[in-house]
C-alpha cells in the first residue's frame, strides 16, 4: 500500500476493524518512512450484480449510493443522523437481496426505503414519498398526509389546572 503523503509502500498496520455489516475491513496504517498515519478500505469484489427494473423497464445496477443520495434529500435539515441513514439503508438491502437474486423493481426498493424511514422520521417519509410516489395533484399528498396522522398515536396534552 502505497502512502498518500509520501508515496512509499512501506506501511505497518495498526488496527484492522469490520465495517457495513461485515463486507468491508477498514484498516489504521502508520507509513514506515514519514510515520504519518492514514486509513484504508478492504471490500469484497462481488461477482453478482443485482439489478435494478426501472418505471420504464430499462435495467440498471443496484448502487446503494443512489438510495443514500434519496434519504439525505429527504432528511435534509431533520434530526436524522448519517448513521440514521445508513442503518435505514441497511435494513432496506437485507430486505432486498433477501426477497431478489438477479432483478429487482425500483418501486419494490422505494418501499422498502419507505417503510424503514417511515419508523425513523414521519416528515422525511412524507418528503420522500412525494418524490417517489410521484403524486399527480396536491390532493394525493394531503391524502398521505392525512393518513400518516391518523396512524401516529394521539398525544395527551395535560390541561392547565389538572391535578
Amino acid at each position: 500500500m502505497k502512502c498518500p503523503f509520501c508515496k512509499e509502500d512501506q506501511d505497518r498496520v495498526i488496527d484492522s476493524r469490520s465495517s457495513d455489516n461485515g463486507r468491508v475491513i477498514r484498516r489504521r496504517r502508520q507509513c514506515l518512512v514519514c510515520k504519518r498515519r492514514f486509513t484504508t478500505y478492504e471490500k469484497v469484489n462481488e461477482d453478482f450484480r443485482l439489478f435494478v427494473v426501472k418505471k420504464d423497464n430499462s435495467r440498471v445496477p443496484y448502487d446503494r449510493e443512489k438510495v443514500i443520495n434519496g434519504l439525505e434529500k429527504a432528511c435534509y435539515k431533520r434530526p436524522v443522523s448519517a448513521e440514521q441513514l445508513q442503518q435505514i439503508a441497511d435494513k432496506a438491502e437485507e430486505t432486498i437481496f433477501r426477497s431478489f437474486d438477479k432483478e429487482v423493481s425500483s418501486s419494490f426498493i422505494g418501499e422498502s426505503v419507505m417503510k424503514q424511514l417511515r419508523r425513523v422520521d414521519k416528515v422525511a417519509y412524507i418528503r420522500f414519498a412525494s418524490i417517489y410516489r410521484d403524486f399527480r395533484d396536491a390532493g394525493e399528498l394531503i391524502q398521505e398526509v392525512s393518513r400518516e396522522i391518523k396512524e401516529t398515536e394521539p398525544i395527551t396534552q395535560l390541561t392547565l389546572f389538572e391535578e
